[in-house]
């Protein structure tokens, strides 16, 4: 009857340290971050705010996710071209970042339902009378093409004379058709309308897409029940009008433009 003999102290010390596994025991353990990976660089789905916090469109619909698998959200800031390695060895959860579903990517993440859908295109030198991609595709031109984009991808893949220029970053390649370095720059419609709104003067956007894209939640390969988890939350996100809500919150005007000009909005 050990456990249950008192002392001066108070209890036992056998029982005294089973009370306090008991009491152990009885306290939900902590959930453990969601873990996003986004590059903070693509205004206004993935970008900081004036206090250099993560804001914009993913961010939102990151923390809606994280808050409806009941867990603390972590965003990762992480180079585009770093994202996919950092999910494949464990660094991140979940990429949430604009990215574009690919049969190539495909065969090393999976990849949720879409949840968003867009298309490349062109902008290029207000003065330039190209009307879509071929007219560029020719000797001496130049396409400016982030680094590790779809544009890069059809850049390789499917120039046959231009010569693409492969940059880092966004802005560096809308400077370079700013200052006729660059004849064109492929990428995807809602932000060839953003810049070519910010250079007017200097660039026209061709928003008739060459290629129809779908954004997708990255997944690690083989994680099917974070990815049927991930379906579900869209499904009902999408639903209760939640992309909506997203597209009203931080793309009102390009929403209109595009109604406009009768092209399909990204939601």
């Amino acid at each position: 009857m050990e456990f249950f003999t008192e002392n001066r102290s108070g209890l036992a010390p056998k029982w005294s340290r089973l009370l306090g596994l008991l009491l152990l025991w009885a306290i939900p353990a902590a959930a453990d971050p969601l873990r996003v990976g986004m590059e903070l660089a693509f205004a206004p789905f993935e970008m900081r705010d004036s206090a250099g916090n993560p804001t914009g469109v993913s961010v939102d619909l990151a923390e809606a996710l994280a808050q409806s698998l009941g867990r603390p959200l972590e965003i990762r800031n992480l180079p585009f071209d770093g994202l996919i390695p950092a999910l494949k060895t464990g660094r991140i959860d979940l990429v949430i970042s604009s990215m574009t579903a690919t049969e190539e990517r495909a065969r090393s993440i999976d990849f949720s339902d879409p949840y968003a859908r867009t298309g490349l295109c062109l902008l290029v030198r207000a003065a330039d009378p190209a009307a879509c991609l071929s007219d560029l595709d020719r000797p001496g031109r130049v396409l400016a093409v982030k680094k590790g984009s779809t544009g890069h991808l059809v850049a390789v893949q499917t120039l046959r004379a231009a010569r693409p220029l492969v940059l880092d970053q966004e802005a560096a390649c809308v400077l370079e058709v700013v200052q006729g370095k660059a004849d064109g720059f492929i990428y995807d419609q809602l932000s060839t309308y953003r810049n070519w709104r910010r250079h007017p003067a200097e660039t026209r956007a061709l928003l008739a897409p060459f290629r129809e894209e779908a954004w997708a939640v990255g997944v690690r390969k083989g994680d099917e029940g974070m990815r049927r988890a991930v379906n579900g939350f869209l499904a009902r996100f999408r639903a209760d009008g939640g992309f909506e809500r997203l597209g009203n919150r931080w793309l009102g005007e390009e929403k209109a433009e595009f109604a406009r000009l009768g092209f399909p909005f990204l939601f």
